[in-house]
Order: structure tokens, then C-alpha cells, then sequence
């Protein structure tokens, strides 16, 4: 038999036939199992956990099926309380299924700490661009007979003296001594 004739016969045929049949009866199944294995349809409303404890937001998650992947806490913010959520993803009110991870970032106990740079023997026109560029603030300032004037001969912190090389928290404010470019009367 030629394989023209076979193509038109009626046996390729009901093998064609038969063969359809069994492809959207397999996909037929799949699907169903597809459905039932992924919930299809089913979606978690995610919480907002904005401002919320990590002993809190544990809780609320594992009794909505999510759980919760703490990232690295970023930098601390004031407006909300230590250790508690300041960042999550995703969003709150996202529809997202059951054992979805909810990453979220925590707000640290504080500021992190920066090292105080050696500014003495600078100007202020100086010092107050690499203070603030590590992100500390500069305070009073108390003149001395110094005949550099506006050089920094001493910094303070809440009053107690800072040396270089010190660690500060991020946003502490630095009281400069400066010289006030007179000459120290000899006594």
C-alpha cells in the first residue's frame, strides 16, 4: 500500500480521529488537576504591615498562609518605631496566593554611625561641607583667640570633646571651636 492511499484511507482516519480524542482529553485533565493543585481563582488579599512589630507581622501573615522574608534593615527612619516595618513587597492590598513570600525591611534601633573626619586646622568653609556630606550637623560655634580665623581648633559632642576617627550616630550635631583671627594675648 502507497502512502497516498494510506493518507486517504478510512483507517488513517479513525487513527486521527482517535488521536484528537485522546489530546483534548488529556488537556481536558491536566487542566482540572491544574486547577485544583494551583487554586486557580484563589487569591490573598496582602496586609498593609507598614509601622507594624516583626512579632506582629508574623503573626498576621502566617494566619493569612503568607510568610514573611526579612531583608536587611535600611536606614533608620524617625517616623516610625524601632524594629518595626517600614518597606514591604509586594504592596499591601496586592491579590498574590497562599505561601507567598512578603519581603520586608525593618527600621534598625537607630542611626547608624559615621567616623568623624579630621576637620581641625580647616576652615569652616571646609569643614562644613565634609561634616555634612557624612551626614552630621554642625552646631554652635564659640569663637577663640586664634589668629586663623574660622579655623577649627576643637569639635564637641553634647559638650564632651570628639576626636577624629570617633563613631557618631548619623544626624549628631558637632559644636565647633573656631578661631576668631585675633592673637592670643601673651600673658
Amino acid at each position: 500500500m502507497s502512502v497516498l492511499k494510506f493518507l486517504v484511507s478510512k483507517t488513517f482516519f479513525k487513527q486521527l480521529g482517535l488521536a484528537i480524542v485522546a489530546v483534548v482529553v488529556i488537556i481536558f485533565f491536566l487542566l482540572r488537576w491544574l486547577d485544583a493543585t494551583t487554586n486557580h481563582g484563589e487569591f490573598i488579599i496582602v496586609p498593609d504591615l507598614k509601622g507594624k512589630s516583626l512579632e506582629t507581622v508574623e503573626i498576621e501573615l502566617k494566619d493569612k498562609d503568607l510568610v514573611m522574608a526579612v531583608q536587611d534593615s535600611s536606614n533608620y527612619n524617625p517616623n516610625y518605631p524601632k524594629y518595626s516595618v517600614i518597606e514591604q513587597d509586594p504592596k499591601a492590598g496586592s491579590r498574590v496566593k497562599e505561601n507567598r513570600k512578603i519581603y520586608i525591611t525593618y527600621n534598625p534601633s537607630g542611626y547608624r554611625k559615621v567616623e568623624v573626619p579630621n576637620i581641625e586646622m580647616r576652615t569652616l568653609r571646609q569643614a562644613r561641607p565634609t561634616l555634612e556630606a557624612i551626614g552630621l550637623e554642625i552646631g554652635e560655634l564659640t569663637y577663640e583667640d586664634y589668629i586663623g580665623k574660622d579655623v577649627v581648633l576643637k569639635m564637641y559632642h553634647k559638650g564632651e570633646p570628639v576626636e577624629p576617627g570617633d563613631l557618631l550616630p548619623l544626624t549628631s550635631v558637632i559644636d565647633l571651636e573656631v578661631g576668631n583671627g585675633k592673637r592670643r594675648s601673651r600673658n
